[in-house]
């Protein structure tokens, strides 16, 4: 679900594509944008990454905007007219020049969740309807 915290481009694209894009992923020192697509039965489809120079200053382990208004512009526009909205879709991953990027299940304690790699820095939780989310 898009919203004005860490979630604010997750909807469908022009083509029907299920869309989540990011400028907080992180792998160590290293700053991501990362364009995720499913196609629109929800089956992951690809992933568009771009390295990008980490915040100076960020603490180790935390996300944070890239500064990389540009790109994500460019990124936006590839996905023609595109709805801001909640999204179904299956968790997956891949990798991308050594970096594992992808939609993350984990089980703590019983408990399933979905996290966002790289950076591990959102996962959802049951009811899965991505209102509630941790950072």
């Amino acid at each position: 679900m898009p919203d004005d915290y860490h979630v604010p481009y997750a909807g469908t694209a022009e083509d029907g594509r299920k869309f989540f894009l990011s400028e907080e992923l992180f792998d160590g020192d290293a700053g991501y944008v990362g364009l995720y697509l499913w196609k629109a039965d929800g089956t992951f489809d690809e992933v568009r990454v771009e390295q990008v120079r980490r915040t100076a200053g960020v603490p180790p382990g935390q996300p944070a905007s890239a500064g990389a208004e540009a790109l994500v512009g460019s990124r936006l526009a590839e996905l023609g007219k595109y709805v801001l909205e909640p999204i179904e879709v299956q968790p997956f991953t891949t990798t991308v020049d050594g970096t594992t990027f992808g939609w993350v299940v984990d089980q703590f304690e019983g408990a399933y969740s979905i996290h966002i790699e790289p950076g591990d820095f959102i996962a959802y939780y049951a009811p899965w309807d991505g209102l509630g989310y941790d950072t």
